[in-house]
């Protein structure tokens, strides 16, 4: 679990993060999870957009891919969600204590 602190510090390094991926009218499935998964490896922070087409509702989405991808969920901002998820190999991210 993130710390309000943490979450504050990777919100401010998220803004100028473009997104990554898009969630479109067809909603999640798992070739969409394998793809995010293995992106948030590589960068630990990352952005996923919500279509206007997407008939499903935001919050369900954002809980879907962090808990399939085993990332945290940062925030979710109008139609755009933020991921993190701590790198095995790559990381780059030092988070602040609690």
């Amino acid at each position: 679990m993130l710390t309000g602190k943490q979450k504050r510090y990777l919100r401010s390094m998220a803004h100028h993060l473009d997104p990554v991926f898009q969630v479109g009218k067809n909603g999640t499935n798992e070739h969409l999870m394998r793809h995010i998964n293995d992106a948030i490896e590589k960068r630990e922070l990352m952005k996923v957009q919500i279509l206007n087409n997407c008939l499903d509702d935001k919050h369900e989405i954002a809980e879907e891919l962090a808990a399939e991808t085993g990332s945290e969920l940062v925030q979710i901002i109008g139609s755009t969600i933020i991921l993190y998820k701590e790198s095995r190999d790559h990381k780059q991210i030092e988070l602040p204590r609690g």
